[in-house]
């Protein structure tokens, strides 16, 4: 199956991340099919689009918007499938939908592939308020660049607008996504910057 314009994902295991893992036991931590925060955004692609302007291939492993996979109920009460899903395992994707995609370099071409953002996008880590007058712990406006699409280098501290990021947690790290337009300046590192990745983080799926 390939569609004009849109690529064909299945998501990576189930379509929720309700469980988390403490110690050796295991802990269902959401049971509600339309909390956002919980849906899994970790997917594989199936097929790519004939008119296709990126450099995804089928196979690769791509991070996709929180609603791809995610059920919802109707005015009865019916549990439903979002209006991605096509058939079986199987959704319909357009390319603003995918933020990142796991790829090889010629650095990693004997190692595991690394994630990258696609054009538009940029993955931030949190890093610690040092705000003495704040009760936030977290700084709300920076962080530095995990994952990048090129518009700043990896490790860069930057300055973003305020609630123009989105949380994500991805191989156990909390990190948020941000455009990159809304991304609006670099600083300099005073080396007293601190990321924050709670412990809740490292223990999800």
């Amino acid at each position: 199956m390939q569609s004009p314009y849109n690529f064909v994902i299945s998501p990576v295991g189930s379509r929720y991340n309700n469980k988390i893992n403490v110690g050796d036991k295991e802990l269902i931590i959401n049971s509600e099919i339309y909390n956002h925060e919980y849906t899994n955004r970790k997917g594989v692609v199936r097929s790519c689009p004939m008119l296709d302007t990126t450099d995804i291939k089928p196979g690769d492993e791509v991070i996709v918007h929180h609603n791809v996979f995610r059920r919802w109920h109707d005015v009865k009460g019916r549990e439903k499938n979002s209006k991605s899903w096509f058939s079986d395992d199987k959704y319909i994707v357009n390319k603003e939908q995918i933020f990142l995609r796991k790829v090889k370099t010629p650095q990693t071409r004997f190692k595991e592939p690394i994630w990258k953002s696609m054009k538009g996008f940029c993955f931030v880590k949190p890093i610690v308020s040092t705000d003495e007058w704040s009760q936030e712990v977290e700084d709300p406006t920076r962080g530095i660049i995990k994952y990048t699409d090129g518009s700043f280098e990896i490790g860069d501290i930057v300055g973003f607008t305020p609630f123009s990021k989105y949380e994500f947690i991805i191989d156990g790290e909390k990190l948020y996504r941000v455009y990159s337009k809304f991304i609006t300046i670099k600083y300099e590192h005073e080396g007293n910057e601190k990321t924050y990745n709670p412990g809740w983080a490292k223990s999800s799926r």
